[in-house]
């Protein structure tokens, strides 16, 4: 039968992500794929002793909650941006389900058909799939390993008047990207020049490798009128919980909460309840630096088995927090070839190709050294490396 969808169906995408973890999954691949915390590391009995107090203390835990989300979750959340520069009041606050959903309504309420944002290029590919479906234009602006270049960022504000510029700018995912400070303050006073709403998508700026070099989110330099700053607890606490929070201008964060009635009403209370119980109860901020620590130790691991392999000819940056090694070969390779190959020898990987705009090249790679322990990195990168190492059955036709 031939069902009559939504011409807007036209403009959705499949994650590659997941595709490519359904593969995965099934045999014995070490998988450096999936954007994954490690599980092992999960505060499970905090977790568990959270969800017991929450349900002890207050039968509402279990009720419909506010659209805005848990009052004291909001203030608790109020209180850990404040540490990080951004000082929001709790009513400029909206809990979503994950940051995921936090992209979506702003989508929702802010663009209409045919409307420019402007991204960097690689960026987060979920972000372009909702960007996608609400029927943008999205329009990549240069950038180097300090971020958006001021000469074009400028040059395609003046010319496209973007409704929207959506970045990743501490530990971005894909590329590990960390933005300079003179980036950062050149955005946002272009954003003031020409009235531009910057979205920043901040899940990785907890996992800091180097505490002593702290870069400001650019929503602590903004007095709430042009920085939506959005973050979860995803990679902090579990995924499963999918609380995330979004704040900025009150007009905005309102609409979408208008917007989130129509869609879930409210996100989860019981785990809303639960994250509060778990903020006064366990020291959050120290299980952060245990995160940190063991996720800069399998980053190091990672680059050692690069920088081992002497006749590799790969292009990387260091990562400096977050959870991703983004990795250039030869241009004529093709990494979406070459990830056949790798997985028949029993490791996986992203191609780089779906996290572009628009012309992707096709010799790059996303790796996650979040998910797996040091000892099965060291072995999925040695079958890695054995297949990176003859390039030229990968090339582009």
């Amino acid at each position: 039968m031939k069902y009559g969808f939504a011409k807007r169906v036209n403009h959705m995408q499949s994650s590659a992500v997941r595709d490519i973890l359904k593969v995965v999954n099934r045999g014995d691949v070490i998988s450096f794929a999936g954007g994954l915390p490690d599980e092992k590391l999960f505060p499970v009995e905090e977790v568990r002793r959270a969800f017991d107090q929450a349900l002890s203390a207050d039968p509402k835990a279990l009720q419909y909650g506010e659209t805005e989300g848990v009052p004291a979750l909001r203030e608790k959340l109020s209180e850990r941006m404040a540490e990080k520069g951004i000082k929001r009041e709790s009513e400029n606050i909206l809990v979503t389900s994950g940051s995921q959903q936090a992209i979506d309504l702003f989508a929702r309420v802010m663009f209409n058909p045919g409307d420019i944002i402007l991204t960097e290029n690689p960026t987060y590919l979920a972000a372009l799939q909702v960007f996608q479906s609400y029927e943008v234009n999205i329009v990549p602006v240069d950038s180097d390993e300090d971020g958006m270049t001021k000469e074009d960022l400028e040059t395609k504000i003046q010319q496209l008047k973007p409704k929207c510029i959506y970045i990743v700018p501490t530990y971005s995912n894909p590329d590990g990207k960390m933005w300079s400070l003179q980036r950062r303050k050149q955005l946002l006073r272009l954003a003031e020049k020409y009235h531009t709403i910057v979205f920043e998508d901040d899940p990785y700026g907890d996992i800091q490798f180097d505490e002593s070099e702290n870069v400001p989110p650019i929503a602590s330099m903004d007095d709430n009128k042009y920085v939506v700053y959005t973050s979860t607890f995803s990679k902090t606490v579990v995924p499963a919980m999918r609380t995330g929070w979004i704040t900025g201008p009150y007009q905005i964060i309102r609409m979408m909460a208008q917007a989130k009635q129509a869609t879930d009403l409210h996100t989860n209370s019981l785990s809303q309840h639960a994250l509060v119980k778990l903020m006064e109860e366990f020291d959050l901020d120290e299980h952060i630096r245990t995160l940190r620590q063991a996720y800069k130790e399998r980053m190091l691991v990672m680059k050692g088995i690069f920088d081992q392999a002497d006749d590799l000819e790969i292009r990387y940056t260091e990562p400096k927090g977050g959870m991703f090694f983004w990795v250039s070969m030869p241009d004529e390779v093709n990494t979406t070839t070459l990830l056949n190959e790798a997985v028949a020898n029993g490791v996986a990987f992203v191609p780089g190709a779906p996290f572009y705009v628009n012309q992707p090249p096709q010799n790059t790679m996303r790796l996650n050294f979040t998910n797996a322990e040091p000892e099965m990195i060291e072995e999925g990168m040695k079958r890695l490396v054995d297949v990176m190492n003859h390039p030229s059955r990968f090339h582009n036709e």
